[in-house]
Parts: structure tokens; C-alpha cells; sequence
């Protein structure tokens, strides 16, 4: 089946290609903060990204399981890749418009579709679910949002 992958889907697919990444493998937070050139530390507070001068700072809550870190890497990265300014100071309906578009590309991020194309996953939901979550690191509910819209975006085909 052919359909057509979004912005989003190429701006991740030729990012992780340019550094090298091709493999569920090789998807976690030091080895492409590195290739990014971003500073990752760990503390005891809240996940957020920092930009100063010419330096990137993503900060994960060192308290959280792996695989949320994972989640909120990514989320942070968006910002950092994508947005601009200082959130504190934004207009609500703009902060809120840029979480949404951070937990949009977390969930492409962390599974990619040129990655999550590759898989052979069963007819059964829950197993293809635990499948994803398994291979690429993330939370079981994370992995079934990823794949419902996955699922969502192929049936566009069809009907679209």
C-alpha cells in the first residue's frame, strides 16, 4: 500500500537518516543527543530543554522508567528542533498549540513510520501493541496511540 507520509514523518525520517540512525536499535536519548551535539543532564525536577547561546540542554527527570524518559526526550527535542522563544511568555492558546505539536512529534519520533512500516505486526491489537511498545521502547499506551493513528492514516487512504 502507498500513501502519502506527512511533513512531520519526512522531517524525522531525513534526520534520523542524516545522523545515521536506520534501526529501533539505535533509538535512545544519549546516542542521538550526541549526534545532535545536545547536553543531556538528569535531575530531580521536571523535563525541559534550554537553549543558551549556542548550546542545547535537554534535562530528563532522572526519576522516571526509561522508556518515559525516551517519551519526554523526544517531547523536549521538539521544542528545541521546532519552536522558538520562551514559552513562559507565549499567549495560551500558542503554548498550547506547541504541547500538542511536542506530543505529536514525540509519538513520531520515538516510532518512527519509516521504521514502524518495517515491522511485521499481528491482526491482533493488544500483541501488535506490545510489539511496538517492546521494539521501540515506550509505554504500552503510547505505542497504541502511535498505532492508532498509523492505522488511521492508512484507512485515509481507502476512503480519502
Amino acid at each position: 500500500m502507498v500513501y502519502t507520509k506527512t511533513h512531520l514523518e519526512d522531517f524525522i525520517e531525513n534526520l534520523y537518516t542524516n545522523i545515521g540512525i536506520h534501526h529501533p536499535q539505535q533509538l535512545n536519548p544519549e546516542e542521538i543527543s550526541a549526534k545532535l551535539g545536545i547536553v543531556i543532564d538528569y535531575v530531580d525536577g521536571t523535563s525541559k530543554c534550554i537553549e543558551h547561546e549556542r548550546f542545547s540542554f535537554i534535562m530528563l527527570n532522572q526519576n522516571l522508567s526509561p522508556t518515559v524518559q525516551w517519551q519526554e526526550f523526544a517531547h523536549e527535542l521538539c521544542h528545541l528542533l521546532r519552536h522558538a522563544g520562551n514559552q513562559y511568555t507565549l499567549p495560551p492558546f500558542f503554548l498550547k498549540m506547541q504541547e500538542w505539536q511536542a506530543n505529536s512529534f514525540a509519538l513520531h519520533f520515538c516510532i518512527p513510520t519509516f521504521m514502524l512500516e518495517k515491522l511485521e505486526l499481528t491482526d491482533h491489537k493488544q500483541a501488535a501493541i506490545a510489539i511496538i511498545a517492546q521494539t521501540f521502547g515506550v509505554e504500552y499506551e503510547f505505542a497504541e496511540e502511535r498505532l492508532e493513528r498509523w492505522l488511521i492514516q492508512r484507512a485515509m487512504v481507502y476512503y480519502g
